[in-house]
């Protein structure tokens, strides 16, 4: 059988090639740090590792997604800080503005400063992010959510919808709340409140209604105290429920407490006929703080010189001290919803990481590159071109006439 020269070279040619494709394929997984460079290295391996490299691209939006969540949820938490500190000040500001020794002058320095609240009550309510979106507007956050309107009240424009992010594939979180909630809503189990009506006669309460048996069946009914004379000009009083029913009523006597429907309030003073008390939960009752400042200045602000008028003072001032309460017991309840949140941020931060670095993981077992390994084959594959070279180069120079004599 006869091999012609072209074969010989052929197949050395063709030894060599392949060889030293081996040689450049562990040089490019060496230079790359990857065992698979092409899909066809080890197609299972690469298919594998798309969907683990498409997981990670989801849980890095998820995290990227905590953290403007992050922001917003601090910005919210600090401004409601500010709003509980407003709050604060106002109650003492009233507390010290109920003291009888206080002149017409004292109460109008004392409003002046509870202006200066309120005006940045209502500037924290209109708080924006660092993008200009209005915190508390709900979805509608292109516009401040509280506006004044030709009577110079402040009312909420927002609506009543929370704008929330999805953090993680199973939790979708608010990440601001509306300002309805934080301004004009009450925490749940919030205290009676106790308001006087237009009244001629000059009996006050003081604090507000007592809760003495909770399960008293009227215990939550709103009620209506109205004073009337009998026959021999003494006061008395009556006492209806929400559905008109009569539920206490007799002669009134200053000082002496009256119970209806689970409550007691003692009321002093002397009544005019039509004289009236509305009592009820506080969320029958008025929710929104600014309303709650705006009856307070308007009678700090007017001089209190009748006992008509300083018993319409400081009636007022406990009802909105009542109000107050309730408002900041309901702004802390949104501040701890704010804390608890980002307390879960950083816990879901926490499985997020942990599940970030098993996918490292499980990618680094499917395509890195084992360097030990490697290295050995690099060496392996330069001694088999390097021997296929000197095999190449031994035969093409082999020839029938160097036997020739």
């Amino acid at each position: 059988m006869r091999i012609s020269t072209v074969t010989m070279f052929d197949q050395s040619v063709t030894s060599m090639n392949r060889q030293q494709g081996d040689f450049l394929k562990v040089g490019q997984q060496i230079a790359s740090g990857r065992r698979v460079v092409n899909p066809s290295d080890d197609p299972q391996a690469a298919s594998r590792a798309v969907g683990v490299s498409q997981a990670q691209a989801v849980t890095q939006q998820y995290a990227d997604a905590r953290v403007s969540a992050r922001n917003a949820l601090s910005q919210s938490e600090s401004v409601l800080n500010s709003v509980s500190d407003a709050i604060a000040g106002g109650k003492t500001l009233l507390v010290q503005a109920a003291s009888d020794t206080l002149s017409d002058a004292d109460r109008q320095s004392v409003a002046s400063e509870l202006r200066g609240i309120y005006e940045t009550l209502i500037g924290q309510a209109n708080a924006t992010d660092g993008n200009g979106r209005y915190l508390f507007g709900g979805y509608k956050d292109d516009s401040p959510p509280f506006i004044r309107d030709g009577d110079g009240n402040v009312e909420y424009i927002g609506d009543q919808n929370t704008r929330a992010q999805r953090i993680d594939a199973s939790r979708l979180m608010p990440v601001a709340d509306n300002g309805a909630r934080i301004f004009q809503g009450v925490a749940i189990g919030a205290r009676y409140i106790a308001e006087a009506g237009d009244n001629a006669g000059n009996v006050t309460f003081k604090g507000g209604p007592q809760v003495t048996d909770p399960a008293d069946p009227g215990f939550g009914d709103t009620y209506t105290l109205v004073f009337d004379e009998d026959g021999g000009g003494n006061p008395i009083f009556e006492v209806t429920a929400s559905d008109g029913s009569v539920v206490a009523g007799g002669a009134y006597v200053d000082g002496q407490p009256i119970a209806f429907g689970g409550l007691s309030i003692t009321l002093e003073g002397d009544p005019a006929v039509g004289d009236e008390f509305r009592l009820g939960q506080a969320e029958a009752m008025n929710t929104d703080l600014f309303e709650s400042f705006e009856k307070a200045l308007a009678v700090l602000e007017n001089p209190a010189a009748t006992p008509a008028e300083k018993a319409e003072l400081r009636n007022t001032l406990n009802t909105v001290m009542r109000e107050l309460d309730n408002g900041l017991d309901n702004v802390l309840t949104v501040r701890a919803s704010v804390g608890a949140r980002l307390n879960e941020l950083d816990v879901v931060d926490a499985v997020g990481g942990n599940r970030m670095m098993n996918f490292e993981q499980t990618l680094s077992d499917l395509v890195d590159l084992d360097y030990a390994e490697a290295i050995s084959e690099y060496s392996l594959r330069q001694v088999g071109l390097q021997a296929a070279q000197k095999a190449f180069v031994d035969i093409k120079g082999l020839s029938l006439f160097d036997f020739l004599r």
